[in-house]
């Protein structure tokens, strides 16, 4: 009787093992929905997961920055009317932004060569979007430093709306992203 009796606490406790092994595992498991006879990989969930992980990259610092940040026309008395990473992009019509084809629509900025053309960065400050992030675009030089310069549309404007004020800015891409 007793053997009876240990044998069916010994045979209760590995089913309650057993149990409690499988429910904790279905609390790992993968959200992702597999209904594939043979569980081959789902492309279209991997893609969306891809596209998802791409997205998240894209708006992630590289690297943060300290410095001041100034306005400048195209017209300014040490400019020539052309950027000095794009000199054929027409800015003497007042142009102040340029269409990036990850970032969309981004103010353009000038900076020293510490920062390569075509490098996006992201910085707030109220005196341009009040409250909202800035997204901007290396498009010239002639500032040293980590300093920023907004190309704004006129002289005026840079003096009155910008002025000079220190900024922290972060680096979202580092120069162009050309295959």
């Amino acid at each position: 009787m007793r053997k009876i009796i240990s044998y069916s606490l010994r045979l209760t406790i590995l089913i309650l093992i057993l149990f409690c092994s499988k429910s904790t595992t279905n609390a790992f498991e993968a959200k992702v929905e597999n209904n594939n006879i043979n569980k081959t990989i789902n492309l279209n969930t991997m893609a969306i997961k891809v596209i998802e992980a791409n997205a998240l990259a894209k708006f992630t610092a590289k690297d943060t920055f300290t410095g001041d940040l100034t306005g400048y026309a195209y017209n300014c008395p040490l400019c020539n009317g052309t950027l000095a990473c794009l000199p054929n992009y027409n800015i003497k019509d007042g142009t102040t932004t340029y269409n990036d084809e990850d970032y969309g629509q981004v103010f353009i900025v000038a900076s020293s060569k510490n920062l390569s053309c075509g490098s996006i960065l992201r910085f707030k400050s109220d005196r341009i979007i009040e409250g909202q992030d800035v997204l901007a675009i290396v498009l010239d030089r002639g500032v040293g430093g980590s300093s920023l310069d907004l190309l704004t549309p006129s002289e005026e404007y840079a003096s009155k709306y910008i002025g000079r004020s220190s900024i922290t800015y972060d680096v979202l891409r580092s120069g162009w992203n050309r295959d």
